[in-house]
């Protein structure tokens, strides 16, 4: 069984180029992740997120690996998962 979770990563700076850091994110997937729709969320002052669909599998941990290599692309402030829902 797999999860379905909902990242949500923030630039380190408003004048971050998202298309970079979108192509920077894909390379970093784990290769247990699989990674779905990528869109932009405006947050305020021109500063904009990056939410992802990442499915992974259904233990404990899961979505750990993810994290931790989404939190070391160059150019990401922060990671946080919003939803983990089954599939």
């Amino acid at each position: 069984m797999a999860v379905i979770a909902k990242i949500k990563m923030m630039p380190s700076s408003p004048d971050t180029d998202l298309e970079k850091l979108k192509e920077n994110i894909k390379a970093a997937m784990p290769g247990s992740a699989k990674l779905g729709e990528m869109k932009e969320e405006p947050i305020a002052f021109g500063l904009k997120a990056i939410m992802a669909a990442v499915t992974v599998e259904d233990v404990e941990g899961g979505t750990e690996k993810v994290e931790e290599a989404l939190a070391k692309v160059d150019g990401v402030e922060s990671v946080q998962v919003i939803s983990l829902d089954r599939i």
